[in-house]
């Protein structure tokens, strides 16, 4: 895929709220601070499509992008983030789960993580959303140039070990270098396949 064209449709926090363009939609899902932003920007070539933001659980919406006039990525809220009031977190599960039980035109999610940190139980919570609802999902593990190449591949076969996958189940990503963006557009390509019945 070449991004030619995206742009921003609208946000949204219930379903009567989200965009009919009847287009596939990929969703990127993460705790907060995770690097959502700069990864969308990476893959559609463009530096402010999605307001990147140093205060984590700035995300607070459904967030969709019409990318070529032909797919809408969806950035979900941020999750996990201690400084959100206990009101706003509890909004947030339910906000993310209804979108995946119910969003008939999504047809896979990026779910990203640190590559630094350890999976904790809201990525485990996401992989199961995803598995329970059957839904095509792919771990990215972002901020991959912050490690040295053999400290990058402990930590990759660390998290695959906790999530019981093989390492090729995952992408290593970092925005700062576009090291795993082709992996990443290659997913997004075969996600495509079956959407477009081709």
């Amino acid at each position: 895929m070449i991004v030619k064209s995206a742009e921003f449709i609208k946000s949204a926090t219930k379903p009567d709220q989200y965009p009919n363009t009847g287009l596939p939609e990929i969703a990127f899902a993460g705790r907060s601070n995770v690097g959502k932003s700069s990864l969308i920007n990476c893959v559609v070539n463009r530096k402010n499509l999605v307001k990147t933001s140093s205060t984590p659980g700035k995300t607070r919406l459904i967030n969709f992008f019409n990318v070529n006039e032909e797919l809408v990525f969806v950035d979900l809220p941020g999750y996990g983030y201690a400084k959100v009031s206990k009101q706003e977190k509890k909004k947030w599960g339910p906000m993310i789960e209804t979108y995946l039980a119910n969003r008939q035109t999504l047809t896979g999610v990026m779910l990203l993580m640190d590559l630094r940190r350890q999976p904790r139980d809201d990525e485990f919570l996401m992989a199961g959303w995803l598995s329970h609802y059957e839904i095509p999902g792919t771990i990215v593990l972002t901020k991959a140039d912050k490690l040295k190449k053999q400290a990058r591949q402990k930590q990759l076969q660390t998290i695959a070990r906790d999530f019981d996958l093989p390492v090729d189940n995952f992408i290593l990503f970092s925005s700062k270098t576009g090291m795993g963006k082709e992996a990443v557009m290659a997913v997004i390509d075969q996600l495509l396949v079956p959407a477009h019945g081709d």
